[in-house]
């Protein structure tokens, strides 16, 4: 499931791509070479229409042959420079990056106290930014556990990060609130919660879909949980009622500035993870995360044999 976000999103598709050659020119350039520049430009990275390319003096760089040239694409009042190379025999376009390796946000995604499943001191990490309304992620929900879990055992732990889509989910925010608010008390409830939710999206649906009777049906699952759990009722009623949203939208902030659009979107010590893939993906990625550790994963899943034919 995906969540646009147009203007940010626009920008962020043409300046991803990283890699593909483009340029801008100077203003001392003929007219000609400028439009072949932006027509490459805006065919490359899909730029829209209504987004303007500006091409801009070109400067010395540091790169031999080549010399910088500034691109700026705007829409409305928001604009971005993007600095590219042309040969000096303009011949040639040509699209370099930097990466803070020191400071790249998906090293240090906020998971202080959240609720761990499986071996809080696990040196792996999966983090998932879910929503729980999202029949992807309980998709994903189902292969991560037991599946995954079974598999990796006490070598890796798994943490949720809330990420709602609310332009199409409508209860997931309540959904998340009621969470957040058992893992206030026990995050062993918290983890049944979710586990019960992603399992049953068309019990709180309900056949008629009307809103006021979804957040009763999680409300009432939640106090479930927690009367199983014996947790304090009052506590938890109070949270319920008062569906605080600020620790729900500070982690949805946060996944949109790791640029998630979607959800499920793990993050295996860093390494991302779009959408609900087969559980032998994640498992390739967890695999190496675990040796990069030093650590060997498990051996492979022994291959399905043939029935045997009847004589």
């Amino acid at each position: 499931m995906s969540r646009i976000h147009f203007l940010a999103g626009l920008l962020a598709l043409s300046l991803a791509v990283g890699c593909k050659a483009q340029s801008a020119v100077s203003g001392t350039q003929d007219a000609a070479l400028n439009r072949r520049i932006e027509v490459m430009v805006r065919s490359q990275f899909s730029i829209p229409p209504e987004v303007s390319v500006a091409l801009g003096e070109r400067t010395s760089s540091q790169i031999s042959g080549f010399d910088t040239l500034p691109v700026t694409l705007s829409h409305g009042s928001t604009k971005k420079v993007i600095d590219f190379l042309i040969s000096t025999d303009n011949k040639k376009l040509a699209r370099l990056e930097t990466f803070d390796l020191a400071k790249d946000p998906v090293f240090n995604i906020d998971i202080a106290g959240r609720p761990i499943r499986g071996n809080p001191n696990a040196k792996v990490t999966v983090i998932n930014f879910d929503d729980l309304e999202c029949p992807y992620c309980a998709r994903m929900h189902s292969s991560l556990f037991p599946a995954t879990m079974d598999r990796y055992k006490d070598k890796v732990r798994f943490v949720y990060k809330d990420d709602p889509l609310t332009d199409l989910h409508p209860w997931a925010m309540h959904a998340a609130v009621d969470a957040n608010c058992i893992a206030a008390q026990n995050g062993q409830t918290y983890w049944n919660f979710v586990d019960y939710v992603h399992a049953h999206g068309q019990e709180v649906n309900g056949e008629d879909r009307n809103l006021t009777k979804s957040f009763a049906a999680l409300d009432r699952i939640a106090r479930d949980e927690a009367a199983l759990a014996k947790l304090d009722s009052a506590k938890l009623d109070a949270c319920i009622a008062k569906q605080d949203e600020t620790q729900v939208r500070a982690s949805a902030k946060e996944a949109d500035s790791l640029g998630i659009d979607g959800t499920p979107a793990l993050f295996v010590d860093g390494e991302r993870i779009n959408g609900a893939v087969p559980e032998e993906q994640v498992w390739l990625v967890i695999d190496r995360a675990l040796r990069a550790d030093g650590i060997e994963p498990p051996p492979p899943e022994p291959a399905a044999q043939p029935a045997a034919k009847g004589k």
